[in-house]
């Protein structure tokens, strides 16, 4: 199913025209009241300035306080019915906004900016806890990337809706008006959500908002894959909220100063971020593929480093129009940066998102997106922070300020790659995939989705592991011959892939029966694990007899077995074909392989003999 399928959906389509409408709505009205503000001659620049910062973090404060409760609630009670319950307050908040804009008063419409916030915080962790009870696993990466571009449209879709309607005549009353229609379709679409049970409808709710937050946090710290994924989303949003609050800025300084030009900018990000998320689809093949996170980290720093550089040569005058800036050629370079910037961080942060959704524990999942939630907030403020730091105290321009992220940006992706080594052995994997192999699978289905199990495949190269955990989506344990796992270099993905390394008994009985027992353990907490039964390379593209060590696994461990046939990657770079691997340049490049699966074994049917029979057929069919 391609990902814009989803669209046509009732699982999808009411859910994401509410979200949307939503996030329309909180920017329409944000920016409205910054206008306001800024722009009404009530206050002197200073007055304004402090309101503009009070209501600012008016909006992002319930992200703090509410966020956990809203992912208690979210986990407690049924999603489509609490959805409608917090697009019904949005009607009322909005309808009390609708009175202070036409009355102008703005300390209500600050109280609005906050409540309004309060229903955004409360209605993140339903939203994204909804979709893995909507969608199945193939579409979570597409279902995300939608929504993300959709966030993202309706955000630049909300501030130039501000802008223009400031402007118009009667603007108070027409902003009131949109206000509130939006609100009220808002909630006619949340009706059409399809039901989505509780997650855990026993727990107990705890409406201290500082405790709750603490054990939110906690709750997420526990796994260290989720956790690092909340911390690198939450980098995700320190980038692009520092370069959106500072587009307005960066086009007075150093473009000429014409406000249309912000717009252009905040267009051009926001189409950016748009198309990044919606090529996730394609580059993760529909599943979610942690491969593609280290390019999209990659091409935050290489293009926000090259808009550093692309700014020296910018051909501008003062309030120069959209159209004359286009018609430069070193503009145009600038605009193409910053387009990219965004479009991967759309890569980066797509797959995060789906991964969060994905591994969570079911019964607290909407509570671990709320701390995701929290995060964002709180490395939203850090950026906010850390540029008035840059720009007043230590007199930083801003560009200067641009080139620092993207530095510190690779940092950062270093440490969590360095952390959670699955992201830098997927991103192997995927470049295999589409470079040296085009791979197809046949009946993966028949590998459990959840359990024990054992695969058996023959061996015919040095990736073959590599190929094989590409395609399988759980994790796989591979047991393999010690002098193929200490290969240089090569060694250290395997041991990212918690591989287990053996040999043959008169070699090392020592390592012979680690291997067996670590075998033994994995089994035993639910793991698949991978045998190469014939224990060691073909030379001659043939299948070399299989080995009694399966039987001995199965002996101690009954579980099911499934055959695996590799195909196709004799004669690579990677095998035996020309006498040895590795001595020739690659030949084939995109190659066509095929990873073909029988159905599972049970463990009173399992022989070496019939495993060698069943995937002999594989290979040969």
């Amino acid at each position: 199913m391609n990902q814009f399928s989803l669209l046509g959906t009732k699982r999808f389509l009411p859910f994401f025209i509410t979200q949307g409408l939503g996030a329309f709505n909180d920017n329409l009205f944000k920016n409205v009241l910054l206008l306001f503000i800024a722009f009404s001659g009530l206050y002197t620049q200073e007055s304004s300035t402090t309101l503009i910062n009070l209501a600012a973090g008016l909006f992002i404060l319930p992200f703090f306080l509410l966020s956990p409760i809203g992912g208690q609630l979210a986990d407690k009670y049924e999603k489509s019915a609490l959805i409608r319950k917090i697009k019904l307050a949005e009607m009322v908040i909005t309808s009390v906004g609708a009175v202070a804009l036409w009355f102008n008063f703005v300390p209500c419409l600050l109280v609005v900016l906050f409540l309004m916030g309060a229903q955004s915080a409360l209605f993140g962790p339903v939203k994204f806890s909804l979709m893995p009870q909507h969608l199945v696993e193939e579409e979570l990466v597409g279902g995300n990337a939608i929504v993300e571009m959709g966030t993202f449209v309706a955000i630049l879709g909300g501030t130039v809706a501000a802008g223009l309607l400031f402007s118009v005549e009667h603007s108070m009353l027409w902003i009131a008006i949109s206000v509130l229609a939006l609100s009220m379709m808002g909630y006619l679409a949340s009706r059409s959500i399809p039901h989505a049970k509780a997650n855990d409808s026993t727990l107990s709710v705890n409406w201290n908002p500082f405790s709750q937050l603490v054990k939110t946090i906690r709750n997420a710290r526990k796994n260290k894959t989720i956790f690092l994924s909340i911390l690198a989303i939450s980098w995700f949003w320190f980038v692009g909220a520092t370069y959106l609050t500072q587009l307005p800025h960066f086009a007075r300084d150093y473009l000429g100063g014409n406000p249309q030009l912000v717009t252009l900018l905040l267009t051009v990000f926001s189409i950016g971020i748009a198309i990044g998320s919606l090529i996730c689809e394609k580059l993760s093949g529909g599943k979610i593929e942690l491969g593609i996170i280290p390019i999209g980290a990659c091409g935050i720093s290489v293009f926000g480093i090259d808009l550093y550089f692309a700014c020296q040569q910018v051909a501008v005058e003062t309030n120069i129009a959209v159209l004359a800036f286009l018609a430069v050629s070193e503009n145009i370079r600038l605009l193409v940066d910053l387009a990219l910037v965004s479009a991967f961080g759309g890569v980066f942060v797509v797959p995060l998102n789906a991964l969060i959704q994905q591994r969570s524990e079911a019964k607290i999942r909407a509570q671990t997106i709320a701390a995701n939630n929290v995060m964002n907030a709180l490395f939203m403020v850090l950026s906010a922070a850390t540029a008035v730091l840059l720009l007043n105290v230590f007199d930083f321009t801003i560009l200067e300020l641009f080139l620092t992220v993207s530095i510190v940006n690779a940092l950062v992706a270093i440490y969590v790659f360095s952390q959670v080594h699955e992201f830098l052995l997927r991103f192997v994997i995927w470049l295999l995939s589409h470079t040296v192999y085009r791979i197809n699978h046949k009946d993966l289905d028949n590998i459990p989705e959840q359990g024990a199990a054992v695969l058996v495949c023959n061996h015919v190269s040095y990736v073959d592991a590599l190929l094989i955990a590409g395609s399988c989506r759980r994790p796989v344990r591979f047991v393999m011959d010690k002098e193929i796992a200490n290969i240089p270099l090569v060694k250290f993905f395997f041991k990212w892939a918690k591989t287990i390394p053996i040999c043959a008994q008169g070699k090392s009985p020592k390592i012979y029966k680690q291997a067996f027992d670590k075998i033994s353990e994995e089994l035993a907490a639910g793991e698949i694990v991978c045998i190469f039964p014939e224990g060691k390379l073909t030379k001659t593209g043939e299948l070399n007899e299989f080995k009694k060590g399966i039987e001995k696994i199965i002996s101690r461990n009954p579980v099911p077995v499934v055959p695996l046939g590799l195909k196709g990657v004799w004669g690579s770079f990677f095998s035996h074909c020309k006498g040895r691997a590795f001595t020739t340049l690659p030949t084939r490049f995109w190659s066509k392989i095929e990873i073909v699966a029988d159905k599972a074994i049970a463990p009173d049917d399992v022989s070496a003999n019939h495993l060698q029979k069943k995937v002999q057929a594989l290979i040969a069919s």
